[in-house]
């Protein structure tokens, strides 16, 4: 079984045991949390939701907070001696879903 989520304002395809990272929550390790946003649970049994499946949701136990890779961000005009370098990193949240209920 498996459902599609919606968090962090993107759609996730999730199954039972499944580890995922997604947008920052602001959670603490080892809390469950429980994503009522469903749009699509699949299986045996198909369940489409208009936006969203009614009274199903997935709960999945948060791992750890982090934040991703480093990349580098460099803008520059050529010729103009305009040159500008930023890093970002972006934070996440590191989850394993624990069950889908539908």
């Amino acid at each position: 079984m498996y459902a599609i989520i919606e968090t962090g304002g993107k759609q996730i395809k999730v199954e039972a045991g499944q580890e995922i990272y997604v947008e920052k929550l602001g959670v603490e390790a080892d809390e469950v949390v429980t994503f009522d946003k469903v749009l699509f649970v699949g299986g045996e049994t198909v369940k489409v939701g208009a936006p969203t499946v009614a009274g199903a949701t997935v709960t999945a136990k948060v791992v750890k907070e982090g934040r991703a890779k480093k990349i580098t961000v460099f803008k520059y005009k050529a010729k103009k001696n305009y040159r500008r370098k930023q890093g970002h990193r972006q934070p996440y949240t590191k989850l394993v879903v624990e069950a889908i209920n539908a």
